[in-house]
């Protein structure tokens, strides 16, 4: 497909717990990035790369950024949807992230996390994504 950009995707749906709430009924924003890692690992086992197949691989996968912008905030009980999408494989994973509220559709939060091979025997910074990561979305694409 020459021109075309494949895209992969993925979504969870979360309910915000009490125990995420402040004496407001507002979800704190730290918990957030705890709803984005759920939607990192729905986006992960939809090419079969989830982490445990990441520490098989021979690679760890840790994030060195995030970015979030908070729209609107999340509330105890309100049923949630966290949509993840690939946006770069090809020297790090970065992945992008909308949260909805299930209900309306509105959104209340967005942002993406950028993460890096390393090699788990050397511990040397990978430049370019290992070839299993290709291997894998080949197979998801139908290449």
């Amino acid at each position: 497909m020459t021109g075309s950009r494949k895209v992969l995707s993925a979504s969870a749906t979360v309910e915000v717990p009490f125990h995420d709430v402040d004496a407001m009924n507002v979800c704190w924003h730290g918990h957030y990035l705890k709803y984005f890692e759920i939607g990192r690992a729905a986006l992960l086992r939809a090419f079969d790369y989830d982490y445990r197949e990441m520490q098989a691989s021979g690679y760890l996968w840790p994030i060195v950024e995030a970015h979030l912008k908070y729209v609107r905030p999340a509330t105890y009980g309100q049923q949630i949807e966290v949509r993840s999408q690939l946006l770069e494989h090809e020297n790090r994973l970065k992945i992008g992230y909308e949260i909805v509220d299930c209900a309306s559709g509105t959104r209340l939060t967005k942002g993406y996390t950028i993460q890096v091979a390393v090699d788990a025997a050397t511990q040397e910074l990978q430049f370019v994504s290992p070839p299993v990561v290709f291997d894998k979305l080949e197979r998801v694409w139908g290449r």
